[in-house]
């Protein structure tokens, strides 16, 4: 699968549109979806253009989305969105402008869904290729982001309820961290590129907004105490007792998404049994406290014979 390989870093320089044509050849034909080669190499080449000209380095590339439906991505540091073409007059003698916005209408045209997600350290600019060329103007394009104000915490109230995580494992929960933002992202491009032959992808995403408005403290902002040179931290949390639901939902997603994952259905890799050990553990103590449970403490003892 493309995905258990990391992510390309290209080079600076002649070499890196050709490096990257000949990555997504592959990536295509690990996947065997050797029908969508040449539009991935044309909007590949368009693309790491782009980003190497007028993109902020690091510049990688990466395949995301499903079997169906692949996603290719280039990413890089700069925050400015790409501009989206423009209509070009054909008798416009300016040759300056018959280049403006030409690069991205191209992508257009080898793609069946294209964007731009930015986020506060750089932006992402993706296409679905296509398995033929669209002679006219193509697929419009969808920008996501930047992202404004974090959304605010739901009012707490007299349901608020007081979550202690003890001995958080701050390189799993940092993990952690990470995975809900990938994942986050995948189900909500899914969403937007391709609802009708995914639905289930939007009802994800709005479950992930939910989850992120109601444990804003936990997942994204918690207050961790003594996290320097430290291997472990405790994370004290308050939060609404009705976020259990949304929690014990989020656990079953989770399950979903890695048997997914296991039948290729979607081009991710699949939790570690580490990981889902302690997402079980991290999560459950929010299910349990709601319920008026006592919290555990994290101990080595949680990873004896990892998840089952």
């Amino acid at each position: 699968m493309p995905l258990s390989r990391p992510a390309l870093l290209l080079r600076t320089g002649s070499r890196a549109v050709q490096d990257a044509r000949v990555w997504v050849r592959s990536a295509c034909e690990e996947i065997e979806r050797t029908d969508l080669v040449d539009c991935a190499e044309f909007g590949v080449s368009e693309l790491v253009s782009n980003a190497l000209f007028h993109g902020t380095a690091p510049v990688t590339i990466r395949m995301r989305g499903t079997v169906d439906h692949p996603r290719v991505e280039i990413r890089d540091a700069s925050t400015e969105p790409p501009l989206l073409p423009v209509p070009l007059a054909l008798d416009d003698e300016d040759e300056v402008l018959l280049t403006v916005g030409r690069g991205l209408s191209i992508v257009a045209s080898v793609s069946e869904a294209w964007g731009a997600d930015i986020d506060a350290s750089g932006k992402t600019v993706w296409f679905t290729p296509a398995a033929e060329i669209d002679e006219g103007d193509g697929v419009e394009g969808v920008i996501t982001g930047p992202p404004g104000a974090p959304p605010k915490p739901e009012r707490l109230g007299s349901e608020a309820v007081e979550v202690s995580i003890l001995g958080v494992p701050l390189a799993l929960y940092k993990g952690f961290q990470y995975h809900f933002r990938e994942l986050r992202r995948e189900v909500r491009l899914l969403s937007l590129a391709h609802a009708n032959d995914y639905p289930l992808a939007a009802s994800l995403s709005a479950l992930f907004g939910s989850l992120e408005r109601q444990l804003l403290d936990g997942l994204g902002h918690g207050q961790l105490s003594g996290v320097r040179d430290r291997e472990t931290a405790d994370l004290h949390v308050r939060m609404p007792r009705s976020a259990a639901e949304t929690m014990r939902r989020f656990l079953d997603m989770l399950d979903l998404i890695d048997e997914f994952c296991r039948q290729e259905r979607l081009l991710v890799l699949a939790r570690s049994p580490e990981q889902v050990t302690f997402q079980r553990w991290f999560l459950g103590e929010y299910l349990t406290q709601a319920a008026g449970g006592r919290p555990t403490r994290w101990s080595a003892a949680h990873m004896t014979g990892h998840a089952h």
